[in-house]
């Protein structure tokens, strides 16, 4: 190079190529901006049986550092009340914030703790709304925030879940899911208060932590299962004039606070996703690939460029009944077709259940890595 010359400036796409490997943020980042990175971005999403196999598997090491995961996730603590809401027998075996009873329920080999006492269907009128006994979010400390953000900076830093503010499944839990459809359907006065009760108040809280965090938030994520196993579950309309301005909220402070937005969804929401984009949501998980209506090649064409897809690692079908020659053959095929310029990142489409053999989720990401399971 002559005298004076400037050096080029590298692409950013080539940036893993050219520089070697990528920090866990940088992987996660680089693909959200639809350029491919050193590697496949990872996520995984577990039970708690499945937890402690991959605990008791790799002994002293964390079962995410072994595995190539690229998420790490902060909380700010919660020191509120819970406790049954006014009325209930109090009799389940624990309680969350907003007084509803749970009890365990055992199924193949694991147990979900399913609802059992619905402090919201006792809830007959819009006083009695005003006088329920809502979870506050003073309840939560936040100062902690900044230094759990700095212990895991090198990962992609997230803050909630998909239980925020999962409308319909977290007011059925507590209302009834055939009463939280008629709510939403017939836009119900009393419904709607207890639904703007919970989508304020995970609002808050999220704001404040981002606050608290001082930008050290990657990713922002919340969830709403706008979809089943063969298609939307509210009509669009419903969709567009009930969800999209409850949703939007969260992509927009997301976004205030230089986080991405992250949405969990359940189900076939292909049809959807044009509303997603519109809204400005940046990464669409967990996909399921199961549904009719979930073509990964199609999805990929179509959006691939303005939407990162996160998930799509069947745990219906292939990591609890496949073969490890089959799950292997999943995830290559997920990695061409999706991270094909960016904007995949790998993970099962959903909590991987109990009865999935440990050699398939060791498989999953043994592949993804390109090394052997003895090598993880």
């Amino acid at each position: 190079m002559a005298e004076g010359e400037i050096t080029p400036t590298l692409l950013e796409s080539d940036r893993g190529k050219c520089l070697g490997p990528m920090t866990p943020k940088e992987r996660v980042l680089t693909a959200c901006r639809h350029q491919e990175p050193d590697r496949i971005p990872l996520q995984i999403y577990l039970t708690p049986e499945i937890r402690q196999q991959l605990t008791e598997y790799f002994g002293q090491r964390d079962y995410r550092e072994a595995l190539g995961i690229d998420f790490r996730k902060v909380g700010a603590p919660y020191h509120g009340r819970m406790g049954p809401g006014p009325g209930l027998p109090g009799k389940a075996e624990r309680y969350d914030e907003w007084g509803i009873g749970y009890s365990p329920k055992e199924y193949r080999g694991g147990v979900y703790y399913e609802s059992v006492e619905l402090p919201f269907a006792l809830i007959n009128t819009t006083d009695d709304v005003e006088t329920y006994p809502w979870p506050s979010p003073d309840d939560f400390d936040y100062s902690v925030l900044p230094d759990a953000c700095e212990a895991v900076a090198e990962y992609a830093v997230c803050f909630g879940r998909a239980g925020m503010p999962d409308i319909l499944n977290g007011v059925s839990r507590g209302r009834g899911m055939e009463q939280i459809i008629i709510d939403i359907m017939t836009q119900d006065e009393v419904g709607m208060a207890i639904i703007d009760k919970r989508v304020d108040y995970f609002y808050e809280v999220t704001r404040r932590a981002l606050e608290a965090a001082q930008g050290r938030i990657d990713i922002l994520c919340f969830g709403e299962d706008c979809g089943n196993q063969r298609g939307r579950m509210f009509p669009p309309q419903v969709f567009d004039e009930f969800f999209v301005p409850r949703l939007q909220k969260y992509i927009d402070l997301a976004h205030d606070y230089g986080a991405l937005a992250m949405m969990h969804s359940c189900g076939d929401t292909h049809d959807i996703i044009p509303t997603f984009i519109e809204m400005g949501l940046d990464i669409l998980d967990a996909m399921q690939p199961e549904p009719p209506g979930v073509n990964p090649a199609e999805i990929k064409r179509l959006y691939g460029d303005k939407l990162t897809f996160c998930g799509l690692i069947s745990t219906q079908q292939t990591l609890p009944f496949g073969t490890l020659d089959d799950v292997r053959a999943e995830v290559r095929e997920r990695i061409e077709v999706m991270g094909a310029g960016g904007g995949y990142i790998c993970s099962p489409a959903h909590c991987i259940q109990p009865d999935t053999p440990l050699e398939n989720v060791l498989g999953l990401y043994a592949e993804a890595l390109g090394v052997p399971i003895a090598k993880l």
